[in-house]
Formats: structure tokens, C-alpha cells, sequence
């Protein structure tokens, strides 16, 4: 039995979703470690904008199948259910993706200032802190960064484990839909068997009648 299309392109889209998640948390590593997370930060744009992509894509498939009757209601709300799922993670990843976590190069602009940040926006050549640093030591702002880090961090793991949930209720489906297909064969298989029992009983019937208007007839004779 062939997979199902629609099935097989959510669990594509679940494991994107899943792939981001795994970014934010090397981008996190890589602030803590400091260093720049720009290239993960372009990557981690160019696979969101993918995720929308095929979340719409599958939003517009399940809309024809309903339409379509291809599929029942029961089992379009199921899968809408689904798809509101990823909608969710897709916005959780996303606020975390755009979170303000401090990049290396404000820390260095920090200690350039001296600690305070404060002659930071005086000086060309160093990059103005955000509002919410400002005036504090490198101390303070590193703990802040940690901080909100260990945030992100928190909040990937519980959304690691929405998907781990939402990933069986896929499989679960899919299950579902194989035991329903293998039903529909047995039955498709009891029919045929029938017929041909009710064809070969219906040549035995008509074998039965010729062979008793033979037997008139020759009582007739003598």
C-alpha cells in the first residue's frame, strides 16, 4: 500500500520544525561560547521561511481533501488539528528565534566602554548597546545573557517534547489508515470470493436442470 501523500508531507514539515529547534539550541551554544551566531542566524531565517512554505502547502492539500470528500470528516479534523499544532510551534519558534539575546559583539562593545556602556554611544567605532544593557558591567550583562539562553533553552526542550507528541499522533494516524486499508481489501476479497462461489453454484443449478429435462424426456420415450 502506498503511503499516504499528505501524511508524508507532514512528517517532512515535523521534522523541519524539529530541525530548527536543534539550530536555535547550536545558536545558544555558540552565544554562550562566544562566539558570532550570524551564519546560524541566516540559516535558521532561510529554514523558517521553508517551514511556513510547507505548513501552507499542507493547510491547502487537507482543504482539497475534505472539499474532495477524499477523506472523511472525522479524519479532516483530525489532521487539522495537526496542522493548528505546527501553525503553534512554527510562532513558539519564531519568538524564539527573534528573542533579544545579546550577540559577542555587544559584550565587546562593553568592554571597550569600560564596563558602563555609557561612552559606548560616543564612540563611532563601537556598536550602541540595547536599552536594557545599558549602564550595566559585563558581569551583569553576561549573567543576563546566560539567563536568557537558559530561557530559550527551556523552551526548545518543552517544545521538543509537543513535537515528539504531536510526531505519534501522525504515526498513529498513518496506523489507523493501514488497519482501515487492509479491511477494506479483506472485504474486497470476501466479495470476489462470493461472487465466484455464487457464479459456479448458478452453473451447477443450470447443469441440475438440463440433466433433469433430459431424464423427462427419456422417461417419455419408453
Amino acid at each position: 500500500m502506498a503511503p499516504d501523500p499528505w501524511l508524508s508531507s507532514y512528517d517532512d514539515t515535523y521534522h523541519l520544525a524539529q530541525e530548527i529547534a536543534e539550530k536555535i539550541h547550536e545558536r545558544n551554544r555558540t552565544l554562550r561560547d562566544g562566539e558570532n551566531p550570524v551564519r546560524l542566524n541566516v540559516s535558521l531565517r532561510s529554514l523558517m521561511q521553508k517551514l511556513r512554505e510547507k505548513i501552507e502547502h499542507i493547510k491547502e492539500s487537507l482543504l482539497r481533501s475534505v472539499t474532495s470528500r477524499r477523506i472523511t470528516q472525522a479524519e479532516g479534523d483530525r489532521r487539522q488539528n495537526l496542522v493548528d499544532e505546527l501553525l503553534t510551534k512554527e510562532r513558539q519558534l519564531q519568538i524564539l528565534l527573534k528573542s533579544e539575546v545579546m550577540e559577542p559583539d555587544v559584550v565587546r562593545s562593553s568592554l571597550m566602554a569600560g564596563g558602563s556602556g555609557r561612552s559606548a554611544r560616543h564612540n563611532p567605532w563601537v556598536l550602541e548597546e540595547p536599552e536594557e544593557f545599558q549602564g550595566l558591567g559585563f558581569g551583569d550583562i553576561q549573567a543576563r545573557q546566560l539567563q536568557a539562553v537558559a530561557e530559550q533553552d527551556a523552551g526548545l526542550d518543552a517544545l521538543s517534547s509537543i513535537l515528539a507528541r504531536q510526531k505519534q499522533m501522525g504515526n498513529d494516524i498513518g496506523n489507523e489508515l493501514d488497519e482501515q486499508n487492509e479491511i477494506i481489501d479483506d472485504l474486497t476479497n470476501l466479495v470476489e470470493n462470493t461472487d465466484s462461489k455464487v457464479t459456479r453454484q448458478t452453473r451447477n443449478v443450470k447443469l441440475v436442470e438440463r440433466k433433469s429435462g433430459s431424464c423427462a424426456l427419456d422417461i417419455l420415450k419408453v
